[in-house]
């Protein structure tokens, strides 16, 4: 029997699958912007950041008044949480895509940097673990979920490599110390941005199966 309580549910997947998107899709055009130098597009993706704000402050209000008034229980109530907790992590992915984006028109004014080909790689990981998190979130998939974890670490060790290598690139190259910094920000931001991905993945399952595997990455499917 589709209820009125369905009928918000579904308003409030697709606010959320309308967020997702956006973040997605700035996330994509930062990594473009920052390969490419492109202030145009990265002003674009600093002044969009509201639009996600916006929309994450629409989606707590619409899961609050559903918790208060429809009375949700299994797995409708943790489809709910699992919301307000995707759009807490997805705006943070948004407001560090608007840093990247920002960092990109300073980096822009001067030549590049040997290692921007390894932070567009990076990026390019972190997009993809966001793309099979939220893919994993909306279906909802345990699986794949458990994937997007796994992912997770070689995120971070293209962190740590990029790092290293921009250290001692700044010991050699003291002129370049100021963007060199701008650049291990940039890496730290798209390995948070993994961190956040795996947090998506992470309320997927606790929505499919009820289960909260948070800094878990084994999971087991009985």
């Amino acid at each position: 029997m589709y209820t009125h309580l369905h009928k918000e549910l579904e308003k409030l997947k697709t606010l959320s699958l309308k967020m997702a998107s956006y973040v997605k899709e700035s996330l994509k055009d930062c990594i473009y912007a920052f390969k490419n130098m492109d202030t145009d597009l990265a002003q674009q993706i600093v002044d969009g950041d509201e639009r996600v704000n916006h929309l994450e402050v629409k989606i707590d209000e619409t899961c609050l008044k559903l918790l208060a008034l429809e009375g949700p229980v299994a797995k409708d109530l943790r489809f709910i949480i699992g919301c307000m907790r995707a759009s807490i992590d997805l705006e943070r992915i948004g407001d560090e895509t608007a840093n990247i984006a920002q960092t990109t028109i300073i980096l822009s004014l001067k030549p590049k940097l040997p290692f921007y080909t390894e932070l567009t790689h990076m990026g390019n990981k972190s997009l993809e673990m966001l793309e099979y998190a939220l893919e994993s979130f909306f279906k909802p998939d345990p699986d794949m979920a458990i994937d997007v974890c796994k992912m997770d670490s070689t995120v971070d060790k293209l962190n740590n490599d990029i790092i290293k290598e921009i250290i001692a690139y700044m010991i050699k190259e003291i002129p370049a110390i100021k963007r060199s910094v701008y650049c291990i920000n940039i890496a730290r931001r798209f390995e948070r941005i993994g961190d956040l991905a795996t947090n998506i993945a992470e309320s997927g399952v606790f929505i499919a199966k009820g289960i909260n595997i948070k800094h878990y990455c084994q999971f087991d499917n009985r």
